[in-house]
């Protein structure tokens, strides 16, 4: 008889099933018009109906199947009971046939964190750029990424009527990462993408110091780093303080699972075990390839200003 699948495995498989009901989710809050939007800290710190119901999806679901499973997401919601409605207990069986990579097969429930950004590129989402609109499930092991979900609900929206909409992406450190075509960016050409709407002088000053050839500015952390695996950017560059937690932890664990990097403007990697600080206090820096050629060219004027 087959093992049963490797606690991991399990995770991330349920994991697929719940992005997918939160896209449809998503969808289903913007198609009936009323977003519901609150403030949170400010015009750009905004948080939507689609926030609150898709964490509550997310987070529930799981809970339920791995009760034991440290659960952290972007929004501070009331412990409602949540109903059965938004409730998603399924798996994709596609994820449970692949088998574990070695060094994953003994952990325990109570050793995974997840992190959880229901909706990353909220303020993008309120302004119909929905194409920057992702759903954020990283898994955590030990304080490091090791497998994530990104799910992009409105994939293909512009492509006409009979496209399909919406694509998961799901990855696994020593597995690689699928649903997507892994591609690099133009070679010699440095293409940076960075923030839309959460600009300052500190990251243009960077920005500039990299002499790019072009910049992408773009909603959303998990958008940002599928510019890079697709091959449209090749590197993110982030010279602020706020990028948090549950907005980079899935698309490390994706992003390293192909071979790429990702880490503060210090060089320092993201600790993700579930005593940290939320706030990535230090900006971003990520690549595909040749990250070593963008960090040796961050300034040290810059790297001063951003306490890790």
């Amino acid at each position: 008889s087959m093992a049963s699948p490797a606690l991991l495995m399990r995770v991330v498989a349920s994991a697929y099933s719940v992005a997918e009901k939160a896209a449809t989710i998503v969808r289903n809050v913007m198609s009936a018009g009323d977003l519901g939007i609150v403030e949170k800290a400010g015009p750009n710190d905004l948080q939507t109906k689609a926030d609150r119901l898709v964490q509550m999806s997310i987070c529930a679901s799981l809970a339920r199947k791995f009760p034991k499973v440290t659960i952290i997401g972007e929004e501070e919601l009331p412990t409602d009971d949540v109903t059965e409605d938004l409730i998603e207990d399924g798996h994709c069986e596609e994820i449970l046939k692949k088998s574990c990579p070695a060094q994953y097969t003994g952990i325990k429930e109570e050793e995974l964190v997840i992190w959880v950004d229901p909706l990353d590129g909220t303020k993008e989402y309120t302004e119909g750029l929905l194409d920057h609109v992702t759903v954020l499930i990283g898994i955590a092991y030990g304080g490091k990424a090791i497998a994530g979900v990104i799910n992009q609900p409105y994939y293909n929206y512009e492509a006409g009527a009979n496209a399909v909409l919406g694509r998961t992406i799901w990855g696994v450190l020593g597995m690689g990462a699928f649903g997507f075509q892994l591609t690099e960016a133009p070679a010699g050409k440095h293409i940076i993408v960075t923030t839309r709407s959460h600009s300052s002088a500190l990251v243009n000053e960077c920005i500039t110091a990299l002499n790019p050839d072009h910049v992408i500015r773009v909603g959303g952390a998990g958008n940002k780093i599928i510019q890079l695996i697709e091959g449209k950017a090749s590197a993110y560059v982030f010279a602020s303080p706020g990028c948090k937690k549950w907005d980079t932890c899935a698309p490390e664990a994706i992003l390293h699972a192909v071979g790429g990097k990702i880490t503060d403007i210090h060089g320092n990697s993201f600790q993700y075990n579930k005593e940290v600080k939320h706030m990535n206090s230090a900006g971003v820096l990520a690549t595909l390839r040749n990250y070593d050629y963008y960090a040796s060219r961050i300034p040290n004027t810059v790297k001063e200003s951003l306490v890790p």
